[in-house]
């Protein structure tokens, strides 16, 4: 059984400034693309490339699945109950629209190509036997998906030059999440996340902000580590940070993380 979930793009604000009628700004949506793990691993490698959106898509479809099986008894009048068997990975359908008709020029085949070697195992794990396309990660403004490889890419070529060069495509790119648990996975993993993003400014601590946001000054190694953040004491003005959803907090949290409480002050 499926539970398909269509979220809207309207409505969807970016992280400027909230006050004084100032324009919200304005966030592109990109897939970001990870190193596959070595010898199998459910956790994905460092970032090794991105392809933007040239437009924000305009709805989002992530359904979600659950297996289950029923053993039929001979004879008996009814079925039996089913007995669930697990979750099945997510799947997240985005439409991705690219369009060079004020240019003419290549990109549009270029965006496809990029797209298609997703599909594709990569150079890398080529040479190492053990071919694998790189794992992508959904990523608008303070929305990220799961880890998950591309399964389909879809393409429709609607406008070309006289010489026959396309010059718009509309796309339809489907990702899988990853199969397998990760350690301190929860049950809803393969969900959207709707993180905040919170601007630095003066007197901003990571363990104020974990206070602020999730009432415990100790979830800042979460949000340090969902930033990237290598020294926790100097945080630059004007940098926007992604705070963790709730339901992301169990899942992140790492007691034996790089940190150590007395790191931060509070």
């Amino acid at each position: 059984m499926s539970a398909p979930v269509a979220f809207s793009a309207a409505g969807t604000g970016g992280s400027g400034a909230r006050g004084g009628g100032a324009r919200p700004k304005l966030e592109h949506a990109y897939l970001e693309l990870r190193t596959p793990p070595p010898g199998g691993g459910l956790t994905p490698g460092g970032p090794c490339g991105r392809i933007d959106f040239q437009f924000n898509p305009k709805e989002l479809s992530l359904t979600k699945a659950a297996a289950w099986k029923r053993t039929p008894a001979k004879g008996a009048k009814s079925a039996g109950p089913p007995e669930y068997q697990g979750p099945q990975p997510s799947k997240l359908t985005v439409e991705m629209f690219f369009d060079a008709s004020d240019t003419h020029d290549t990109r549009v085949v270029t965006s496809v190509e990029r797209l298609f070697a997703c599909c594709v195992p990569t150079d890398e794990t080529r040479q190492q036997q053990r071919s694998s396309p790189p794992w992508v990660v959904f990523h608008w403004g303070g929305l990220t998906g799961f880890p998950g490889y591309v399964s389909q890419v879809q393409v429709k070529y609607t406008l070309f030059t006289t010489s026959g060069v396309p010059i718009r495509a509309v796309c339809q790119v489907t990702m899988e999440e990853i199969s397998g648990e990760t350690p301190g996975q929860n049950p809803t993993s393969g969900a959207l996340h709707a993180r905040r993003v919170h601007r630095v400014q003066t007197g901003d601590t990571l363990a104020h902000l974990a206070w602020r946001e999730y009432g415990d000054p100790t979830v800042w190694r979460v949000i340090a580590e969902a930033n990237d953040i290598d020294d926790p004491m100097r945080l630059t003005n004007g940098r926007e940070l992604l705070l963790p959803a709730l339901d992301e907090l169990d899942r992140l949290r790492d007691p034996d993380g790089p940190y150590d409480d007395d790191t931060v002050g509070r």
